[in-house]
């Protein structure tokens, strides 16, 4: 039995996608090569296309390898547009890119990853079988998914005794991963501010500062506290009850179950969304 090329992530920005393909080249110990989707089109005639055959040439020669194509709603939208010369020259990156991929034979070991936060948009040839048939839904983390972020962002800084990180996955609930990442990162810059600040005051008095630097020397819970305040979600509702709306749609097909659950998430009433498009 011959192995599936590849799959396609699909879910909101934010969740991890890229994240995941990179992780798989790891435990895989393949080599990996990212392409982003503009990078390939240029406004010359018949460039765009060399470079499609020449990312797959290199694939080919770093087999086995992964190949991640960020981004690919860019590149691989629906033939058949009415626009002029532009769609024209898409539709042609489009079929040399369904080319390449048909001609992965089983004698060189290129495996394909796609991500995009538009799957409504990409063409129905891309994700037929045989090609990108493995469809994947990266919803938003669930409750022991950002505790684990958390975790997995603050495990080499120093945090006092009051930070409760169960506390603060259960009221990040709707936050991407990004979005939990950007927290971390506000707590820590306010605590290096307040350190300054403080080093600031002590040098204006006159005070010696000790070698090993001044204080906070934690990041404490108000510090969180304060970055949680500017914190926003950078999915909102509708954006989410449309990807679950696609994601039923597939499941209603025969595609692929969702990659994960969150218990809290509202139902979905497909009914609002038409085809889920």
């Amino acid at each position: 039995m011959r192995p599936s090329k590849g799959v396609l992530f699909y879910g909101p920005p934010g969740c991890g996608k890229t994240l995941i393909a990179s992780a798989i080249a790891a435990e895989c110990g393949c080599n990996f090569v990212s392409i982003k989707g503009p990078e390939l089109l240029t406004m010359y005639f018949g460039e765009s296309e060399a470079n499609v055959r020449a990312l797959f040439d290199k694939a080919r020669a770093a087999a086995p390898c992964i190949l991640f194509f960020d981004e690919i709603d860019s590149i691989a939208k629906q033939r058949g547009g009415s626009g002029g010369g532009a769609s024209e020259a898409a539709d042609r990156v489009i079929n040399q890119i369904l080319t390449e991929v048909d001609g992965v034979g089983s004698s060189k070991s290129v495996f394909i990853i796609g991500a995009t936060n538009r799957p409504d948009i990409l063409d129905a040839a891309v994700t037929r079988p045989g090609r990108l048939d493995q469809l994947l839904y990266i919803p938003l983390p669930d409750l022991e998914t950002r505790l684990c972020i958390f975790e997995a962002n603050l495990k080499r800084s120093p945090l006092a005794e009051d930070v409760d990180l169960n506390a603060m996955a259960e009221a990040t609930h709707g936050f991407s991963g990004a979005d939990l990442t950007e927290i971390c990162q506000r707590a820590a810059k306010n605590a290096i501010r307040e350190s300054i600040a403080v080093d600031v005051a002590r040098e204006a008095a006159g005070e010696k500062l000790p070698a090993d630097g001044g204080a906070p020397e934690f990041i404490t819970r108000a510090h969180f506290e304060t970055a949680m305040s500017d914190a926003r979600c950078s999915v909102g509702d509708a954006e989410v009850r449309k990807f679950e709306a696609y994601n039923e749609k597939m499941k209603a097909k025969g595609g692929p179950a969702k990659a994960g659950e969150d218990g809290a998430e509202p139902a979905v009433d497909e009914s609002m969304y038409g085809d889920g498009e």
